[in-house]
């Protein structure tokens, strides 16, 4: 499976802006699954109020994109729903199929817990024969919530993901590879946000022993999942067999 990540240098709270802009940039791509940045229609925002879709315009976009290219689309986006705001987490398939997860760690470093409500449920959703965990941005520092048992065999990751801090971003993403057995895709935003953010390019997809396995072109990542090489890894080092047997309080 073909997996491609778009680098995007978001506008700030521009929302039709950040469309035109990824359709112009992903228009020469073919992949089995696209992945965009943690709140891809915006920026990381804590203005819900001004910025969240009502009228489900990021996930209409998705659906769009993903029945002109026969393919799914992954990204997040700020959502109202039932009178709260969420940083969700779409997966669209070109069938018409939706999943999502709402984030569950929020950023309270920016207040991100105060704007926005937590998910209640982990979210993995089998495309083509591949399970993939959805994980956003800070989630990625609480293993527990991601530890493989056994349900999964990718976890991707969309971020918002500052330069000052990018250290821990692509450290923790080959530690989440190598203890989960699993293929991990971390994709950042790349630019400068609304609050004077910088974003360096830093997407990476790492197959289970941490090993680097995307290609860059540009603003484009791209990697190919294998499931037989990763089936043929975990045969033989048969690791998550030992893992310590524990249930996440939600």
């Amino acid at each position: 499976m073909k997996i491609t990540g778009l680098n995007l240098d978001i506008i700030w709270k521009n929302k039709y802006g950040n469309f035109q802009l990824i359709e112009e940039q992903l228009k020469n791509e073919e992949a089995d699954l696209f992945l965009l940045p943690e709140m891809f229609s915006t920026g990381f925002c804590m203005d819900a109020s001004e910025v969240s879709d009502r009228n489900e315009e990021s996930l209409e976009f998705l659906k769009k994109l993903s029945k002109e290219k026969n393919a799914a689309f992954c990204g997040s986006a700020p959502v109202e729903d039932g009178g709260k705001f969420y940083n969700r987490m779409y997966f669209v398939q070109a069938d018409s199929k939706i999943s999502f997860y709402d984030k569950r760690h929020l950023f309270s470093f920016s207040g991100e817990d105060k704007v926005y409500a937590p998910g209640k449920e982990r979210m993995i959703v089998e495309y083509k024969g591949i399970r993939f965990l959805l994980q956003v941005c800070y989630d990625l520092r609480f293993p527990g919530f991601a530890r493989n048992n056994n349900d999964y065999d990718a976890v991707l990751y969309v971020a918002n993901w500052p330069e000052k801090r990018v250290g821990a971003w692509e450290h923790l993403l080959k530690a989440r590879a190598i203890e989960n057995l699993s293929f991990v895709f971390g994709l950042n935003r790349i630019g400068t946000d609304g609050n004077n953010l910088f974003y360096q390019e830093s997407s990476h997809c790492f197959f289970a022993d941490g090993k680097e396995i995307s290609q860059k072109n540009g603003n484009i990542i791209s990697a190919e999942l294998d499931l037989h090489e990763l089936k043929d890894f975990r045969n033989h080092f048969q690791f998550l067999n030992d893992r310590d047997r524990f249930s996440i309080e939600i």
